[in-house]
């Protein structure tokens, strides 16, 4: 049986890594288990998780700064957040619905895995709002940003290398972030009945007005009827956000919904159903289904979104719809993965990166969840690792 440890302090996770260092005994690192599944398969003696370091250390409104111990629930951190009108920027998918997951999310795990939402392409990712953080080695030792540096990686930015790094590099056990005010209104302009090579073509005019458009996604007809209720105007919608004060909105939807007219039928959602909406998108609910059908988060540039997906639709069974004005196309596979298909299709339209998201045990064990790096990056990686993690006891084989 495989043992669990469920360490209270940074003190005893410090002794239980260092233990299994100097044994070279493997250690598979979690927080809350609701991104269970994600990544490469991990083999290891032992599992380490974060869940027991939770709650706020320190917040300041005024400040929009936050600092909290890594197994802090993610939805204690919102409501904190919530109670003073403030908000993560980055808005971080809850995975559970995709992954058939029952775990309860952490921050930890949240700058971990890099997690972000649709307002991703114009605010930034969970690891720009990240300002500082503890985490503890590979050899035992306890490290903080901006304290201790590690040997041999003088000048590296230690918040950026660990977040992202999926516990690969270090056990977090502490987090610093900034947040920002939430918007006090928010629209949401809806151009029906565009194919995704129209979609991309208006998604790219509107973010091209000063409008300041905070969320720009295509939900093709395959996916339509599965968000908001069923609810959306007849035909394919492409859905585009505005947040900000109620008179600035106001004057920015109409300019926006004017610039829109000559693509085709505009309509628009009011608050409650634009929050709604942007969380099915954010959280990828039509691929919700209880499945293991193969899901791919694929990151490309804007306007060759829809040329991947017309392409592998020649040669494979594929359902798709796209967010980040069209440079993030989440992909549900309707057998095979086409693992190689995909990636081959990537490079050709000038790169990018596909992620495995979901499959089933048997094609998670063949094909890997990550891009493959190029060699001299592969390299890079290698050595930064064996600085961080000399024994190679942290989560063994989940990015390669």
């Amino acid at each position: 049986m495989t043992d669990v440890f469920h360490p209270t302090t940074e003190a005893e996770a410090a002794d239980v890594i260092r233990v299994h260092a100097e044994a070279g005994r493997a250690l598979a690192l979690f927080g809350g288990n609701s991104r269970s599944g994600f990544g490469n398969t991990v083999r290891a003696e032992a599992r380490l998780s974060a869940a027991g370091l939770s709650g706020i250390i320190a917040y300041n409104p005024a400040e929009m700064v936050i600092t909290a111990r890594a197994g802090t629930p993610v939805a204690e951190i919102e409501a904190a957040l919530a109670a003073n009108g403030q908000m993560m920027s980055f808005e971080p998918m809850d995975h559970r619905p995709l992954m058939g997951t029952e775990g309860e999310p952490t921050i930890g795990g949240v700058f971990a895995a890099n997690v972000s939402g649709p307002r991703r392409f114009v605010a930034g990712a969970a690891r720009d709002s990240l300002l500082g953080v503890r985490f503890v080695n590979g050899r035992g030792e306890i490290v903080r940003n901006g304290g201790r540096v590690m040997k041999n990686v003088t000048g590296l930015d230690l918040v950026k290398l660990l977040a992202g790094s999926h516990g690969t590099l270090g056990f977090l056990t502490e987090v610093t972030f900034r947040v920002l005010p939430v918007a006090k209104a928010t629209e949401t302009i809806v151009i029906s009945g565009l194919n995704d090579a129209e979609a991309a073509h208006a998604m790219a005019a509107a973010m091209a007005l000063s409008v300041e458009v905070s969320g720009a996604a295509h939900l093709p007809q395959s996916v339509k009827g599965r968000f908001a209720g069923g609810a959306l105007p007849e035909g394919e919608a492409t859905v585009l956000r505005l947040e900000g004060l109620p008179s600035s909105v106001a004057v920015r939807a109409e300019k926006l919904s004017a610039a829109m007219a000559p693509f085709g039928a505009v309509s628009r959602l009011d608050m409650p159903a634009s929050l709604s909406l942007w969380r099915e998108i954010r959280d990828v609910l039509p691929y919700a289904d209880g499945t293991k059908r193969p899901v791919w988060r694929v990151s490309v540039a804007p306007s060759a979104g829809h040329q991947l997906v017309a392409a592998l639709r020649l040669e494979a069974g594929i359902d798709a719809f796209y967010d980040w004005q069209g440079g993030l196309v989440w992909m549900r596979m309707e057998a095979d993965p086409e693992a190689a298909l995909v990636r081959r299709y990537i490079t050709a339209l000038g790169g990018g990166h596909a992620t495995l998201m979901r499959a089933s045990e048997k094609i998670r064990a063949v094909t890997p969840a990550f891009e493959p790096q190029p060699a001299p990056v592969a390299l890079l990686s290698a050595r930064v690792k064996e600085k961080f993690d000399p024994q190679g006891i942290f989560n063994p084989g989940k990015m390669g």
